[in-house]
Formats: structure tokens, sequence, C-alpha cells
């Protein structure tokens, strides 16, 4: 419990008696600061307000992305595996590559009409 400003405390020395003047100076004091402050409270309720919105939409996005990340892996590994098959059916099917021959290419310049040499 709080002891009234004009009471004697031990080893603090002298307090001020209690006057009007000094009533009257505390009770201006606490009025001008209960003022001050309901003036700004409703900042108190437009902060909570913001800080539950912001949380909100936070967890929204965390779990959008985490959704997002889990269809990337589900669509990774489905390519993987594809490519694996795919791989895999390539090696056994494969055929030794065929030597393509070229002809000369003056040999082809005449078939083509290309190539021709001027006067």
């Amino acid at each position: 419990m709080m002891e009234p400003i004009w009471k004697k405390q031990e080893g603090t020395g002298p307090q001020p008696t209690p006057s009007w003047a000094l009533y009257s100076e505390a009770a201006n004091r606490f009025r001008s600061s209960a003022e001050a402050f309901m003036e700004h409270v409703h900042l108190l309720t437009e902060t909570r307000i913001a800080y539950q919105q912001a949380m909100s939409t936070s967890t929204e996005l965390r779990n959008s992305l985490d959704a997002g990340d889990q269809a990337l892996r589900s669509i990774m590994i489905q390519l993987e595996q594809i490519i694996s098959d795919h791989l895999s059916e390539a090696v056994l099917d494969r055929k030794k590559p065929e030597l393509v021959r070229s002809e000369p290419s003056a040999a082809r310049n005449e078939n083509t009409g290309t190539g021709r040499t001027f006067p």
C-alpha cells in the first residue's frame, strides 16, 4: 500500500507537509497525464488489431507457400520418375548407332543444282 507523500519515511529526510497547493499540483498532473493518455489510448486498440491482422495474414501466406512447395515437390518427384523410367527403357531398347554416309560435296552440289561455276 502506498503511503501519503506527506508522511515522513525513514532515512529520506523531511517530507513536505500536506497542503492544498501540493494536492492541487498532484491532481493537475494526474488530470493532464490521464487526458494525454486517453487521447492516444485508441492507438493501443489499433495496434492490437493490426498485430492480429499481420499474424493472420502471415499464417495464411505460410500455409499457401507450404502448399505450393509441396505441389512443386510432387511434380519434381513425378518428373524424376518419368525421366528414370524413360532412361532405363532407352538403355534396354538402344540399338547401335548407324554410320551415316555422306556424299562428297561436289557430287551433292551437282544433284542439287548448287555449286555452279561462272565462266
